[in-house]
């Protein structure tokens, strides 16, 4: 009788890929499955994880959160801050084979600035680039923009193949070419996301692993098991109650540092009730951020009342949240024409803690005759909800950047990419501009303290707590580095 093709080698042929009994693949749980693979069109954390395996940036950052070159070897900046040189790396390729060089660093600037991009008001000061030759690009500012090296280090500062964007179009999304360590083989939706090594990476020796495959698991829980279990290597989030557990598990061990981002929700501001900023003021001041923290997190989160955690220079007092004070949240209501209550609807994300955090917002609110509906959705569905302005309040927290700019700029100045709650403040806007153009670290802190005074007036979206960065890594993996951001690299991962 004939011996059967082996499955799993016809699958691993099937698809193009080279199979060794020693190949070695890194599997990493996300907790959201990415939406979309193009760097101008991403919101999503779980995105930014892929992208690093995918595309190489501009400049990076290192362990200890420093600007530190990458595709760019080194740059210059004018006296008058308006003009930056870049100095390329030579001889790199994108994935496809075609050359990486000025002229593609022009090309992916550019279309960073289009109206869909969501990096154009990262982008949107550039006003000329010269392609100097093959390795040197000049980029002409119209003004100061004391973020901008800062936002290459991210999504705006990431390269596409200029001949894969025109020759997939609109489904460049589904089909991702950079000049990164992995190179994207495809995806079964809403499960995994499969990576292979890029055999002609630039840095030499890496990567050091053969593949690099995403599952998606919403459940935390699910994912820690996976982890103890040897089939997940490392995890991007971790249970918050586990981290009390005294047991140490001889096989992975927790990532727990502080981010740089902020969690909490937004309110859509041209419906009612939050249309009044009484209304919004008083559901701030309902809210025990300490309970949460403890019940919700295990204490793995600082509270705060800002996008600013104590990693940015421009974090001040606004950050120290007001005690609950229900009768100051009843005047406030009166004064709105709501002392007899209201409904409305959060929405949230669908992992257990969110909800936890939800259910607890519930009862905080209810004394003041409030009554709130939660509604769970995947955070794609949150973000398209947040665009459109379909919702009364939304749940979406943010990772966090280095630059405070990064952190509050596209969140709420007027028509931002990120304003989900459609806020528009003539006053707010021009304060966030002074704050981008100035390169005086001090003086920036003053404008943004004055940005926070406005904030803490206007409440567009309810500050919660700065989350710790809580990352499962298997004890059998080697060459792992934290870096500030938050976001797992897997160029030197192997085991």
């Amino acid at each position: 009788m004939r011996t059967p093709f082996p499955r799993l080698l016809l699958a691993t042929l099937l698809a193009g890929t080279s199979w060794s009994a020693s190949a070695t693949t890194i599997n990493i749980s996300l907790d959201n499955d990415p939406g979309k693979l193009d760097p101008t069109q991403s919101s999503m954390i779980a995105e930014r994880m892929v992208y690093q395996s995918i595309f190489d940036k501009l400049l990076d950052l290192n362990e200890q959160g420093a600007i530190v070159p990458m595709l760019a070897e080194r740059w210059t900046v004018s006296d008058d801050q308006k003009t930056y040189t870049l100095f390329l790396r030579k001889d790199v390729k994108f994935q496809d084979g075609t050359p990486f060089n000025a002229k593609a660093v022009e090309f992916n600037l550019l279309r960073g600035q289009e109206k869909s991009s969501l990096r154009r008001n990262d982008l949107k000061t550039i006003r000329q680039i010269t392609v100097v030759d093959d390795a040197t690009v000049r980029i002409e500012l119209s003004t100061p923009f004391a973020p901008f090296l800062s936002i290459l280090t991210d999504r705006a500062g990431m390269m596409s193949s200029p001949e894969a964007v025109k020759k997939y179009g609109d489904d460049y999304v589904n089909n991702p070419v950079g000049t990164g360590p992995f190179i994207y083989k495809g995806r079964l939706k809403g499960a995994s996301l499969t990576l292979d090594k890029n055999p002609n990476y630039w840095q030499a020796g890496l990567p050091k692993a053969d593949q690099v495959v995403y599952k998606i698991m919403s459940d935390v829980n699910v994912a820690f098991n996976n982890l103890r279990s040897g089939q997940v290597d490392i995890t991007n989030r971790f249970p918050y109650k586990e981290l009390s557990n005294p047991m140490a598990s001889a096989k992975y061990l927790v990532i727990n540092k502080p981010s740089l981002g902020f969690r909490g929700f937004y309110f859509n501001t041209t419906r009612p009730p939050f249309d009044r900023k009484e209304v919004r003021q008083a559901i701030d001041l309902l809210i025990n951020r300490e309970a949460i923290a403890k019940v919700v997190y295990n204490g793995a989160v600082a509270v705060g009342h800002s996008p600013f955690s104590k990693a940015h220079f421009a974090n001040d007092a606004t950050d120290i949240p007001p005690k609950p004070d229900l009768a100051k949240a009843k005047a406030l209501l009166k004064s709105a024409g709501k002392e007899a209550g209201f409904s409305f609807r959060l929405t949230l994300p669908t992992t257990p803690e969110e909800l936890q955090v939800g259910q607890m917002i519930q009862g905080m609110l209810r004394p003041a005759g409030i009554t709130v509906s939660l509604e769970k959705a995947e955070l794609a569905a949150q973000i398209e909800a947040g665009k459109a302005g379909t919702f009364d309040a939304v749940m979406i927290g943010w990772s966090g950047r280095p630059d405070p700019d990064q952190n509050i700029y596209d969140f709420t100045v007027s028509n931002g990419s990120l304003n989900y709650s459609h806020l528009a403040n003539p006053e707010l806007d021009a304060v966030l501009l002074q704050a981008r153009v100035e390169g005086n670290e001090a003086k920036r802190k003053v404008l943004y303290a004055q940005v926070m005074q406005i904030l803490v007036n206007e409440v567009p979206y309810v500050y919660l707590n700065h989350d710790n960065v809580l990352f499962g890594v298997s004890k059998a993996v080697t060459g792992f580095r934290f870096v500030p951001d938050g976001v797992i690299r897997t160029a030197t991962l192997d085991k």
